[in-house]
């Protein structure tokens, strides 16, 4: 019985939003071609080669080369493996969803377990430095310091979620599987980029189609500026961080509201994590639970960095 209205709810919404396509055109033109432009001038320079590159390094089983003591510090404070830290170090410097991405690779191939896959993607949830540093501090905010203090509650918020959940799961093997690299570098080179444009391709899709439905939803209610920017901030970040940017509120407020943004990942990119995690194990409401404490844990970082110690 749930199964069929769930279906028919689906068919239903489908239904009106071919409606809404055919009776607000230039609405949804403009949302679309909005869409194309944040994914060819901002998300593929900023994700792109850096998924290329944690997929070489994966291949060549970077966990290897990370040394002893800073793989037995994070064991010690996180409970974690070895490969689970090489997940983490690739999500801060490629962004989300490169954490779900690279589970999924390393649960593929049997490198980590179920519970390591459910554990590390609590806690690995990174936007790319590149973007907040500049497309959010200066391009949306036109103020650096704004762009570092996001990136340092950003990145703390992950650290202190590490810490709350470390015991949380209880790995059946904490020995680390050292895999051999498999192929050429050639082949290996090649098979990168073919992944690369598949995950890159897959999150255009899933954003046009996100950001089609938040301006779909705000212009039917007619929400007001700051009702609309909720709306689109849940809906996809970029639109909502920028439509935060224009507000004339604190700019205090406006950081604390984007650090929460950035921490919820806004529901294109749940669906981007759920896109990389279908027809596996792993749970989806592991990262829902980790998004919406980092969302509490980075806005309030965030206040007390403004408040107190960086000023802006």
């Amino acid at each position: 019985m749930k199964k069929k209205l769930f279906n028919i709810l689906v068919i239903v919404l489908c239904c009106f939003v071919l409606i809404e396509l055919l009776i607000k055109k230039s609405l949804i033109y403009s949302s679309i071609t909005y869409a194309l432009n944040i994914w060819v001038k901002n998300l593929i320079p900023a994700l792109f080669p850096f998924f290329v590159i944690s997929d070489i390094l994966i291949n060549y089983n970077i966990t290897m080369y990370i040394p002893k003591s800073i793989k037995s510090f994070f064991k010690c404070l996180w409970g974690i493996s070895d490969n689970m830290l090489t997940i983490f170090f690739l999500s801060i410097i490629s962004g989300f969803p490169s954490n779900a991405r690279n589970t999924r690779i390393l649960y593929d191939k049997g490198v980590i377990d179920l519970d390591e896959a459910n554990h590390i993607i609590i806690f690995s949830h990174f936007s790319n430095p590149i973007f907040i540093l500049t497309t959010v501090g200066f391009f949306f905010f036109g103020n650096e310091k704004v762009g570092i203090i996001i990136l340092i509650s950003h990145y703390l918020s992950n650290f202190i979620l590490g810490c709350f959940f470390r015991k949380t799961f209880k790995h059946s093997n904490i020995n680390e599987i050292n895999y051999l690299v498999v192929g050429n570098f050639g082949s290996i080179f090649v098979n990168a980029i073919k992944k690369g444009i598949e995950t890159i391709l897959l999150i255009c899709g899933i954003i046009t189609i996100f950001l089609m439905l938040s301006s779909i939803f705000t212009n039917l209610f007619d929400f007001n500026i700051y009702n609309s920017m909720l709306v689109k901030g849940i809906f996809e970040i970029t639109i909502g961080i920028e439509q935060l940017s224009k507000l004339p509120i604190n700019m205090v407020y406006k950081a604390v509201i984007a650090s929460c943004f950035l921490a919820f990942g806004g529901l294109s990119v749940h669906m981007q994590v759920i896109s990389q995690i279908v027809d596996t194990d792993i749970k989806y409401h592991y990262f829902l639970i980790g998004r919406i404490w980092q969302m509490i844990i980075s806005g309030l970082i965030t206040y007390f960095i403004c408040l107190f110690l960086f000023p802006i």
